[in-house]
């Protein structure tokens, strides 16, 4: 996976997050910087920390999957990205507050980044540096919840949908160009 990959998974998985701050911003009557930065912080720590989890989880079982990591990855992030996608279509809109206590947003920054447990474990399967791509999701995860929390403060939630729409379709991509690769019908470089 090369810099530009790991920059599309980091916009992939950060839409969750950006779903939710969106719905965040839409129930601040005023917009409040401060929630919205702890919003983010909690969004981008998150999903910085998951997959690290999951790249040692992952290296810890590399040996054994070597021949099929290509499709363990392939899989992986498809299933992500199918459910981003059947996520986007479902009208059930959650009644979300503008609260950031801890209780609540530790639910939330873990339900929104479980996905990049899976992630990691896929990083574990190629020479990645771990430690750029958490940086990188961390802070583009930081920085779509910040934008999120002002989208939806201003504009309200027609953007949420959409958002976990283009999340499921690029992870559904990588994860199709991983397979393709490695079976030798595509060659990227």
């Amino acid at each position: 996976m090369d810099f530009f990959e790991i920059i599309w998974v980091g916009i992939g998985l950060a839409m969750d997050a950006f779903a939710v701050s969106v719905c965040k911003g839409l129930s601040m009557k005023k917009m409040n910087w401060k929630k919205a930065n702890i919003i983010s912080l909690y969004f981008g720590t998150f999903q910085a920390i998951m997959p690290i989890i999951g790249f040692f989880l992952g290296a810890t079982f590399r040996g054994f999957v070597e021949n099929i990591d290509h499709w363990i990855a392939f899989i992986l992030l498809a299933i992500i990205g199918c459910n981003m996608i059947k996520e986007s279509t479902n009208d059930d809109n959650e009644k979300i507050n503008d609260r950031i206590d801890i209780k609540t947003m530790l639910l939330l920054a873990i339900a929104t980044s479980i996905d990049a447990l899976a992630v990691g474990l896929t990083f574990a399967l190629f020479e990645i540096n771990i430690w750029l791509a958490i940086f990188i999701i961390g802070v583009i995860t930081f920085t779509l919840s910040l934008i999120g929390v002002k989208i939806g403060n201003r504009f309200g939630d027609k953007l949420q949908n959409k958002a976990e729409l283009i999340g499921g379709i690029i992870l559904i991509i990588i994860g199709l160009r991983v397979l393709l690769e490695h079976i030798g019908l595509i060659a990227f470089k």
